[in-house]
This record gives C-alpha cells, structure tokens and sequence, in this order.
C-alpha cells in the first residue's frame, strides 16, 4: 500500500466531514427517507442514494439527511419527510428517483412543495 500524503489525507478528512455533516449539526432542511423493511423493499435505498448524490454534486452544507424506520403506510413506500426550519414538514410518498430529484430541486432548494407527491404537510397527532 502506497503512503498517504497530505492531499489524500485532506481527501478523507472531506469525506469523512461531509458524511457527518448529512446527520447532525446546524441545517436549514433536515430529510428523512422512510427505511423499514417495506421501504427498503420498495426502493428506499435508491431514495437515499439519489439525495447524497444532489447534496454531494451541488456542494450542500446545511442539509441533514438521515433514515428512520417504517412511517406506516408500507403501500405508499418508499416515502421520504422534508422538513425545512419554520416550516411544517411534507411527507412525500410513491417516491421514484426522478420525483425525488424533482423534490429536491423544487422544495429543499427552491422552497416550493411538490403537491401532486406529498400525502400530508404538517404534523401528525395521535389525538
């Protein structure tokens, strides 16, 4: 194995920031893609992948990307959640990759909800 030098060293030290950048500290928009099982199945992780790529590609420091488990309407997966600060969040639903970029593009970046994708805005109540 060949040594590191200084330039790959600050190569890893990059990555290794961006990735936990995606899971904590200060954001403006926070998603979470929907990964139980029936998500998973549905094609959660081609969700998840879609949005790293966006946030890596357009070089996106103040966005917190994580998973959570089933959401519970495993007929409507896969789903992902927007949640922009002083905004209500927006469940998206029967994602595909090209709505997800849609999404990404139009709400997270642009502030504008993609209606004809979300099933509810706002938070759900048990009472």
């Amino acid at each position: 194995m060949p040594k590191l030098n200084i330039a790959d060293l600050k190569k890893i030290k990059d990555r290794i920031e961006g990735t936990t950048t995606l899971r904590g500290g200060t954001h403006r928009v926070k998603i979470t893609v929907h990964m139980g099982t029936c998500g998973i199945a549905a094609g959660a992780r081609k969700i998840m992948n879609v949005l790293l790529k966006e946030i890596e590609t357009q070089g996106i420091k103040d966005i917190i990307l994580t998973s959570s488990g089933c959401a519970g309407l495993c007929n409507r997966e896969p789903m992902a959640t927007v949640e922009i600060k002083g905004e209500a969040p927006v469940k998206y639903i029967d994602l595909d990759e090209e709505k997800t970029r849609k999404i990404f593009n139009n709400h997270v970046i642009s502030g504008n909800i993609i209606v004809e994708y979300a099933l509810a805005r706002g938070s759900e109540t048990a009472y």
